[in-house]
């Protein structure tokens, strides 16, 4: 059995297609990585609990966990490496390796993602690259919340059923007080059990999960700029410029046309 150890960061998204040998393997990285099931199946274990997937289930397997993985005949997976923090995702999400079925929503979006890979990572346009790298990884990550399949048990805060509120009031003014009194706690309590749910503060989640769905606003060229910034939360169209340039490097604009 041959074992690969990723040693380079990785400090974005990355979304690709991948077949799995018929030899087993080992593997572990510094990044979390959701392997779903497309063509054909696998088997994955940690710690020695193995699972198949197919087109209708996933692996989710956080950073730092040794796999080891096999493909079963002919075979075709999409895998997602994610940095933790890249995205808003809750880091429960992550809190243990596990095999999940997905609902038909999600079967389907992996089949569209999958099916327009290959075309923008072979398109010699690295900007269209990295673009559909983050789009397609935000449009996942939503879907994998929202999924009920792929939630643990709410312990102390539900985070799925928090990151969908916070998902149906992005546009909104949103005060932390009201989402703790939402929930049911003071704000030092809600505080606490925010972090240890989703690995990082209310407002650096809330400004997080804005932006992420602002990248998938600016694949629709009917929204325009001033238009995804009021969706998202943004007081007007400079604080979104302002802060979308702070994260991707480049102004929603440029992200956009694909210029510098």
């Amino acid at each position: 059995m041959s074992t690969a150890h990723s040693h380079e960061p990785l400090l974005s998204p990355a979304v690709s297609l991948r077949r799995f040998g018929g030899v087993e393997a080992s593997d572990v990285h510094g990044f979390h990585q959701i392997v779903l099931g497309l063509d054909g199946s696998m088997e994955m274990a940690v710690d020695g609990v193995g699972e198949r997937i197919d087109c209708r289930s996933a692996w989710l397997v956080p950073a730092g966990a040794r796999h080891d993985y096999v493909g079963i005949g002919e075979n075709r997976q999409l895998v997602l490496d994610l940095p933790a923090t890249s995205l808003a995702v809750p880091e429960r999400l992550f809190e243990r390796a596990r095999a999940v079925p997905i609902d038909a929503a999600l079967t389907v979006l992996v089949r569209n993602v999958a099916s327009s890979a290959a075309g923008h990572t072979l398109s010699g346009d690295a900007l269209d690259a990295h673009r559909f790298h983050w789009d397609a990884a935000a449009r996942l990550c939503a879907a994998l919340v929202a999924d009920p399949n792929t939630t643990l048990p709410a312990a102390g805060l539900d985070y799925a059923r928090i990151d969908r509120w916070l998902r149906a009031r992005l546009a909104e003014p949103l005060r932390i007080a009201d989402l703790a009194a939402h929930c049911g706690f003071g704000m030092r309590r809600f505080h606490q059990l925010f972090n240890d749910a989703f690995g990082e503060t209310p407002h650096r989640y809330l400004q997080r999960l804005r932006l992420d769905t602002a990248i998938t606003l600016l694949a629709d060229p009917r929204n325009t700029l001033s238009d995804v910034a009021l969706q998202v939360g943004f007081g007007d169209q400079s604080a979104f410029t302002h802060a979308f340039t702070r994260r991707f490097g480049r102004a929603p604009g440029q992200w956009r046309a694909g210029r510098h």
